[in-house]
């Protein structure tokens, strides 16, 4: 059985650290935990690995979140991967800082990277682990903040978020999307 779990941001040095980029983040951090390194494939960095009888396969887009959605569908038929069995990872301005949320379906809510998967599965039931990034930022500087890098106070507190966010991912596919939502929606 396979899985694809895309981790939505942008490439580039520039990105590497910003809100925007958490969904690389914690691509990464299943691809450490499993000893599974990145390969630079057609329109992703991709890599795999096996996790309790199932094929994992992990994409960071190479396209820019704008349109991420081209990549997934890419992978989703190389890999025929069914839509239920797609777990995207994102930032969410509308959550608190660190704070998940996993959804079985929803809108774009404003974020250009589920707009493009929007467009490119034609549905908007996906599973999804939306990761929060706060929204402390004046008024029109919104891009900025996206854009921007970690606190001091985020930075020490990012990395057992990235772990926690991981686990979620790890119990979506072992015990289900409902169930998770049971044990992940609730902590705070």
């Amino acid at each position: 059985m396979n899985y694809l779990i895309a981790g939505l941001g942008n490439i580039g040095d520039e990105y590497a650290n910003t809100r925007h980029n958490i969904g690389f983040k914690i691509t990464e951090a299943l691809a450490d935990e499993a000893g599974a390194s990145f390969v630079l494939e057609r329109l992703a960095f991709h890599a795999s690995y096996k996790w309790k009888g199932k094929n994992i396969h992990l994409i960071k887009p190479t396209t820019y979140m704008n349109e991420s959605g081209k990549a997934i569908r890419y992978w989703m038929n190389e890999m025929k991967i069914p839509v239920e069995r797609l777990i995207v990872v994102l930032d969410d301005l509308a959550i608190p800082f660190g704070q998940i949320r996993l959804r079985s379906k929803g809108s774009d809510g404003g974020h250009n990277g589920l707009t493009s998967i929007q467009q490119n599965l034609n549905t908007t039931i996906y599973p999804r682990l939306r990761f929060g990034i706060g929204n402390e930022f004046r008024k029109g500087s919104q891009v900025n903040y996206v854009l921007g890098e970690w606190n001091a106070e985020e930075k020490k507190n990012l990395a057992e978020r990235i772990k926690e966010s991981a686990e979620a991912i790890k119990s979506i596919i072992s015990i289900g999307l409902e169930r998770s939502m049971n044990i992940y929606n609730t902590q705070k």
